[in-house]
């Protein structure tokens, strides 16, 4: 299976590029989506979370309180670290299994901190979804409600933009339209379904 590894600083668009990607029949796997599945009440991770932050990044629901915790963790940098420690270990592995449970020709694995935590080692391609500074402070003010120092250390706590630009395969500028934006992701389409019948046709000639 081809591997597209999907990325790009917050708010950047990403959520909105893997949609436009399932419109197209794309096997896509979130790893925001396990991390939630990960701390669901009864779930080890969360009592790993709650014997080291305390009950209070739990809201009345007893179910974790992602707010109040990103508040936390991008105020202090060691909490952050701890938080990873319980969580990346865990995300990695189910994105693996569910990767090896697809039988598509190849699907995208949507992962936030690819770069940050050296998984673009284990993906064929690295797609970034790309968009300035500027739209990113701003969607993140009106999306979370952010001050002005939340958002600088959340920017401050991912690679640089510069940097994760020249680590990337493929990249998908989110600056304008969603209609550019769509036909971006359908030429991205395109490539990867023919890549991945080249993969298939040569993995064939191999085996004959």
């Amino acid at each position: 299976m081809l591997i597209i590894g999907l990325t790009g600083g917050i708010c950047s668009g990403k959520s909105t590029v893997t949609g436009l990607f399932k419109e197209l029949g794309t096997s896509v796997l979130d790893a925001d989506i396990v991390a939630r599945e990960l701390v669901e009440p009864g779930q080890p991770a969360l009592q790993e979370i709650i014997n080291l932050f305390g009950s209070e990044v739990l809201g009345d629901d007893g179910k974790l309180d992602r707010t109040r915790l990103r508040t936390r963790i991008f105020s202090h940098t060691e909490d952050r670290k701890q938080l990873e420690a319980i969580l990346h270990p865990r995300i990695r592995e189910r994105m693996a299994v569910l990767t090896r449970d697809s039988n598509a020709p190849w699907c995208i694995q949507v992962i936030p901190l690819l770069i940050e935590t050296g998984q673009s080692q284990d993906v064929d391609r690295v797609l970034v979804v790309d968009t300035s500074e500027a739209d990113q402070k701003r969607r993140l003010a009106q999306r979370d409600n952010s001050s002005t120092e939340q958002i600088k250390a959340i920017l401050a706590s991912q690679t640089d933009r510069q940097h994760r630009l020249k680590q990337a395969d493929d990249i998908i500028i989110n600056d304008g339209t969603l209609g550019e934006l769509r036909k971006q992701v359908i030429l991205m389409h395109r490539k990867y379904t023919l890549l991945s019948q080249n993969n298939a046709q040569n993995l064939h000639r191999k085996r004959s």
